[in-house]
């Protein structure tokens, strides 16, 4: 019982096993976003979407970034309830520290899945992950159909 109770809080704690619904608590881009965990914010990374940069020190605002963010933030603003799953070809967290999950929204929609097909992501196939077929046939599809960054960004 004891060793059980350990994983348990162990695993919210050290942000291993945070699958669930959860209230976001901040929006920094349109790939980012903190959830709050048990009373801890907790930096979310959606899997397998890539927003342009906004935010990165090391970068200047890309085209359509700011687009991007503003549909993140109206999406997404504080209070909202998402649901967060693992990906069982994917890392637990980034580089950064931040946790990598899939976002649904409470009517089933895959937030991560939207910013591609809407045009707001690259479908981020850095690392497996194993939606990475639908996320490359949705970004096709937004390329040909014109829409978001691949209507406004050269080269996009």
């Amino acid at each position: 019982m004891f060793c059980l109770l350990v994983a348990v809080i162990g695993g919210a704690y050290f942000g291993r096993n945070e699958v669930g619904t959860y209230r976001v608590s901040k929006v920094f881009d349109g790939d980012t976003i903190a959830v709050d965990m048990q009373g801890v914010d907790e930096k979310i990374r959606f899997i397998g979407a890539d927003t342009p940069e906004t935010v990165d020190p090391r970068k200047p605002v890309q085209c359509y970034g700011p687009e991007a963010s503003a549909y993140t933030h109206s999406h997404l603003k504080a209070g909202t309830r998402v649901k967060l799953t693992l990906d069982p070809l994917s890392t637990n967290r980034d580089r950064y520290g931040r946790l990598l999950r899939y976002v649904y929204l409470t009517d089933g929609t895959l937030y991560n899945q939207r910013l591609i097909s809407l045009g707001y992501a690259h479908a981020y196939t850095g690392f497996p992950f194993t939606k990475m077929p639908t996320f490359k046939a949705m970004q096709s599809k937004a390329q040909t159909s014109k829409v978001g960054m691949w209507a406004s960004c050269p080269g996009a």
